[in-house]
């Protein structure tokens, strides 16, 4: 009786050994989610290998591109999905890679309007050519009329509005708007929407934003030929720093707030260096990008019904710090 207790036990014990090897051997779970980050790309998926180019309008040294870069990868190496990379700040340059892409018979193109009028002939050309494009970030108003299947990104006026209604509540009376990239329609929509909706009065003041030392130069600048101006507000988050320095050199007691996130930024709100900032999630709008063209390649999907899928903008303030930092400090908010 003891021996038959004992190998059943010794049983129950190699199948419970079996299941838990089972289990760690499934798509779920931790094990997978580093496979995915370390690039083993396809293991979820049993689709043909597809190429995917996004093309963008980033300058350098701008973090919220490695954001957007962070989601569109691990996007692709779920997908199977081979991801290239390129960018330029000016449009005709842009539209360039564009082209490349397309003589690459690249099998999904996602790329930002930031200079729409410098891409259209070439995402028209992409779409002929029978490459579905997927928009993102900047210039969603021209992204149905130039033939993308759908808009990834946050309504720029909208998100401007929601600054000015910030600043209302805030009790501020003049604002600076840093427009750190001329010609770039999406900046431009923010100032608009802000000063919109600012019951006080707002001043857009361009700079030249891949110089950040002469940038920093002409915020302190305006600062000290105005002292009336309570309220900075920049467009993206390394220019937020920047206003910051420029602010103590000035010797200015205003608010420095920003669109866009990063880990630098959450600090500054934690240590109250900045009011608030807004998040549009660009590790979101990278991933779905490459999700929504694997899905319409391999199973004619359309996120949103071809309406523009908003990722923003959320007011971001020292009371999220708790609940953002950690993402932050890896990168991926």
């Amino acid at each position: 009786m003891a021996r038959r207790s004992r190998a059943r036990t010794a049983l129950l014990l190699t199948a419970a050994i079996a299941l838990a090897v089972a289990g760690c051997s499934s798509s779920g779970g931790k094990d997978s989610e580093d496979k995915a980050g370390s690039g083993n790309a396809g293991k979820g998926v049993n689709t043909p290998r597809l190429k995917i180019a996004m093309v963008t309008h980033s300058g350098e040294g701008d973090t919220f591109w490695d954001i957007v870069q962070s989601g569109a990868k691990q996007a692709a190496a779920k997908d199977n999905v081979e991801f290239l990379y390129s960018a330029n700040k000016e449009g005709d340059e842009q539209a360039q890679l564009v082209r490349t892409a397309i003589d690459q018979k690249v099998d999904g193109l996602v790329v930002t309007l930031a200079k729409p009028d410098a891409l259209k002939a070439e995402v028209q050309k992409a779409v002929k050519a029978g490459i579905p494009v997927v928009t993102i970030n900047s210039g969603g108003q021209f992204s149905e009329a130039f033939g993308a299947i759908s808009h990834i990104g946050q309504d720029e006026s909208v998100a401007g509005e929601a600054v000015g209604a910030e600043l209302n509540k805030r009790g501020r009376k003049k604002a600076l708007c840093v427009i750190h990239e001329q010609g770039n329609v999406s900046l431009e929509e923010r100032c608009a929407g802000a000063k919109k909706a600012f019951k006080g009065s707002l001043e857009n003041l361009n700079v030249e934003g891949t110089n950040m030392p002469s940038a920093q130069s002409s915020i302190e600048a305006k600062l000290q030929a105005d002292k009336d101006i309570d309220t900075v507000i920049t467009l993206g988050a390394p220019f937020a720093a920047a206003s910051t320095k420029a602010k103590e050199q000035a010797g200015s007691e205003a608010e420095v707030d920003t669109f866009d996130l990063n880990a630098q930024v959450v600090k500054a709100l934690k240590d109250k260096e900045i009011g608030f900032a807004v998040d549009q999630q660009p590790y979101l709008q990278g991933y779905l990008a490459i999700d929504e063209l694997w899905l319409n390649k391999t199973n004619a999907n359309v996120l949103g019904g071809g309406k523009p899928v908003l990722t923003g903008p959320a007011i971001v303030t020292e009371k999220d710090v708790p609940r953002l930092e950690k993402y932050t400090a890896r990168g991926t908010r």
